[in-house]
């Protein structure tokens, strides 16, 4: 878990030199810390990592981690945009578009 915990750091600094906004960071280290129980072999989950091979996640898991990244944002993406979630970046870019359309 220290691998993603670094990646974190290393996350927060980039945002912070890019004066992106935080709720991109918000939302990222969210799925991070949500992920984090789920990596494969010590390896780091990046924005990068493609969610069925980089993690251990099942369907359902995912499906919850969706439903809490819903509650935890105020957002609602649905199952047809779901499906076409591959990578950490895309879910959390998906969140993020989300929550600027309210």
């Amino acid at each position: 878990m220290q691998v993603t915990h670094d990646f974190a750091a290393d996350f927060r600094t980039d945002l912070a030199a890019s004066s992106a906004p935080s709720l991109q960071f918000d939302v990222m280290q969210e799925i991070l810390r949500l992920l984090a129980p789920y990596q494969v072999g010590g390896q780091a989950i990046t924005p990068q990592t493609v969610i069925s091979r980089g993690t251990t996640v099942d369907s359902l898991t995912i499906m919850d981690v969706i439903m809490e990244l819903e509650d935890r944002f105020d957002v609602s993406i649905p199952i047809n945009t779901v499906a076409g979630i591959d990578t950490i970046d895309q879910l959390a870019q998906t969140v993020v578009t989300l929550c600027g359309r309210r």
